[in-house]
């Protein structure tokens, strides 16, 4: 299981005047869910790619499982993070679904029967299996995404990074997919951190980072995060539907419990409250 630490990063890009990200740290505990929200533009992608060594900080170090990443360690930190990018364009090399989906194990010398039983795995854990012969060209953007998170599932990363990853979902594709990650986070011990504006995404965390200006203005249980409406309001989330009802129910004298309710455990709430 991967432990992620961040300490003291700084990134400013070579044609920008002020750093993108700057004096940041926190840890990931291995096997959580981890949020990363903020304004578009606030570092947070930049920050995703600089966990996976796809960018090397400015100034500070990051640290995977013990390993510091470098230009010297990407290929051992590639093989234990798997990154799904917003576009899946920016994924297909493949002709097929399944040739797309075993790049990976063949850039990693998989044996032709564990890779096969791999893919086949893959694909059926994101309901793309009867697309395995199929063009990725013909394919939607929904079905597009689903084939490059089988492509990560099929290396089986300890860490995987999602960079708005469900947001060309739609609502039930999105909700199947967060299902499946969730399962495999609590099953198999596998690290997510989620770059979204998705409320429903970020509720399924176990920690929230809020970045701000360049810097964290939070770091905390997801819980306490969301609680926090002016903060969410600033920086453009939104307020959940949950705690819109709650502050509807508290106007109307109705006594409820002093912390974070999601939408499935107000209506449990409530519904034991009518009884």
């Amino acid at each position: 299981m991967a432990g992620i630490k961040v300490r003291n990063i700084t990134f400013k890009y070579p044609d920008s005047e002020a750093p993108v990200l700057k004096n940041i740290s926190f840890d990931i505990r291995p096997a959580s869910w981890t949020a990363i929200i903020g304004h578009n533009g606030s570092g947070k992608s930049t920050l995703a790619r600089l966990i996976d060594g796809l960018l090397i900080p400015t100034t500070g170090s990051i640290e995977i499982d013990g390993v510091r990443v470098d230009e010297t360690t990407l290929g051992i930190i590639h093989q234990q993070i798997g990154f799904v990018f917003q576009n899946p364009e920016n994924q297909f090399v493949g002709a097929t679904v399944a040739d797309d989906v075993a790049f990976g194990l063949e850039n990693r010398q998989i044996a032709p029967k564990e890779m096969e039983k791999r893919i086949d795995s893959a694909l059926e854990m994101v309901g793309m299996t009867k697309y395995k012969d199929v063009e990725p060209i013909n394919l939607s953007g929904g079905q597009k995404q689903r084939v490059a998170l089988a492509g990560i599932l099929a290396l089986m990363p300890e860490v995987i990074i999602l960079d708005e990853a469900t947001s060309m979902l739609d609502p039930l594709a999105r909700k199947e997919i967060l299902t499946l990650l969730k399962k495999l986070k609590d099953e198999q011990n596998i690290s997510i951190i989620s770059i979204t504006h998705d409320l429903n995404e970020i509720e399924l965390a176990d920690n929230t980072i809020v970045i701000n200006n360049a810097q964290i203005v939070k770091d905390g249980p997801t819980a306490d995060v969301l609680k926090n409406k002016k903060l969410l309001t600033e920086i453009g989330v939104g307020i959940p539907v949950s705690q819109q009802l709650q502050s509807l129910l508290a106007a109307r004298g109705i006594n409820l419990p002093n912390k974070y309710l999601n939408l499935e455990e107000l209506k449990y709430w409530l519904s034991q409250q009518l009884q």
